[in-house]
């Protein structure tokens, strides 16, 4: 490995985890740009498809691959060219290294042994999709790929449903009409689905549509269902509660009836809940008079 030259400001024995272009190469970053050219190697996950980014800005550094399949081994070449002073450099295909994409274990196995990890922030391909998504939810989950099989994505997806905030996932092309179904099967009908496809590339298109809608809207052209997603679903409807009780007072309500007394039952559910007492009494003597 030939090491850098002296002067260009990057540190020795250091990681730096570089985010790339989701496709727009207009969107590199100058730092990035500044660490690729200075280090001495690049992991990547595809050495062919980084090696045309780097020679798109005239960068010849040394690559070697790092991917899903060879992750444990690369990591300790890694390790091996930290230990000998390099400066190495992360990329993915496209976007951030390791969220959802090749690199965290190789991350934790530089950390464990003590050298330095620095993140060059970039393109993000669910923050893109989120920030235009006109989503107004004030928080988000993002939980990346669902499973592959049928069972397991319903099961994964119905164990997300209750969370109040939206959620964010990646898709590929192969398996988004079953994502899609899947997601409209096991959540409320009347949220919010934003489909954006192929972000910053030439048929980029972000969609918003009532969830429902969405599986008869991905069957009706082929070209919608093309190329890299990021799914983005609105946060649950507001629930349906007694009014002055917050629904998981009511919760907590129900669940201290069935075992306490009716007075001593609400004295509890206000005090872990916070909700009103007079209220509380008056639901759980609702509840009694049901029973």
């Amino acid at each position: 490995m030939k090491h850098r030259e002296a002067g260009t400001g990057l540190k020795t024995a250091a990681l730096y985890v570089v985010a790339t272009p989701l496709g727009n190469l207009g969107d590199m970053g100058v730092r990035a740009l500044e660490v690729l050219r200075g280090v001495d190697a690049i992991a990547c996950e595809d050495t062919r498809h980084t090696r045309r980014l780097l020679d798109h800005f005239g960068i010849r550094a040394e690559t070697f691959s790092l991917h899903e399949h060879n992750e444990a081994a690369a990591s300790v070449r890694l390790l091996r060219l930290l230990r000998e002073g390099g400066t190495l450099a992360l990329v993915s295909d496209a976007g951030t290294p390791a969220v959802s994409d090749p690199g965290a274990r190789a991350v934790a196995t530089v950390r464990e042994a003590g050298f330095e990890v620095i993140p060059i922030p970039g393109p993000n391909a669910a923050i893109a999709a989120l920030s235009a998504s006109g989503l107004m939810d004030p928080h988000f989950l993002f939980y990346g790929f669902l499973p592959t099989k049928e069972a397991a994505r319903r099961k994964a997806i119905a164990a997300l449903k209750a969370l109040p905030c939206a959620l964010v996932f990646y898709e590929a092309p192969h398996r988004i009409e079953e994502a899609v179904a899947d997601l409209a099967l096991e959540l409320e009908p009347q949220r919010t689905l934003v489909i954006a496809r192929e972000l910053t590339k030439l048929f980029e298109s972000i969609v918003s549509l009532p969830l429902a809608e969405a599986p008869a809207w991905l069957a009706a052209d082929e070209n919608r269902r093309r190329g890299e997603f990021v799914l983005a679903v609105s946060a649950p409807p507001p629930a349906e509660g007694v009014p002055g009780v917050p629904v998981e007072a009511e919760r907590v309500l129900d669940l201290l009836l069935d075992e306490l007394p009716l007075k001593q039952a609400v004295k509890l559910a206000a005090g872990i809940s916070g909700a009103s007492k007079n209220a509380l009494y008056d639901l759980a003597l609702e509840r009694r008079r049901e029973t």
